[in-house]
C-alpha cells in the first residue's frame, strides 16, 4: 500500500492510498483538482501532468522518450514533470509527493 500525495493549483494537500493501477486513476477515482486523464492513460494527452517534488524523484525514475516528447508540448514543463498516467503504483512510491500542473 503506498500513500501518495497531491498538491492541487489551490496550495490543497490530498493524501490518497493504493496498491495497484496508475497515479492518474488514483486522482481520478478521488477528483483531485486539475487531474483530468481525457486520454484514459495512454500518453496522447498532458491533462494529467505533475511536478514531483525534487526529493522524491528517486521514487518515480524518468519519463520515458514517449512521455517526454508528449510533456515538451507543455509551456509548463520542467525537469520535475511527469504524465501520472505513466507512473504505477507500486510501494516504491510510498510518501511521493506531487504538484498538480497548471
Amino acid at each position: 500500500m503506498a500513500k501518495i500525495t497531491f498538491i492541487t493549483s489551490n496550495d490543497e494537500q490530498v493524501t490518497l492510498e493504493a496498491d495497484s493501477g496508475s497515479v492518474m486513476e488514483l486522482a481520478v477515482a478521488n477528483g483531485v483538482e486539475g487531474i483530468d486523464g481525457d486520454c484514459g492513460g495512454v500518453c496522447s494527452c498532458a491533462t494529467c501532468h505533475v511536478h514531483v517534488l525534487p526529493e522524491h524523484t528517486e521514487k518515480t525514475g524518468e519519463a520515458s522518450e514517449i512521455e517526454q516528447d508528449m510533456l515538451e508540448l507543455d509551456d509548463d514543463a520542467d525537469e520535475y514533470s511527469r504524465l501520472c498516467c505513466q507512473l504505477e503504483v507500486t510501494d516504491a512510491l510510498d510518501g511521493a509527493v506531487f504538484r498538480v500542473a497548471k
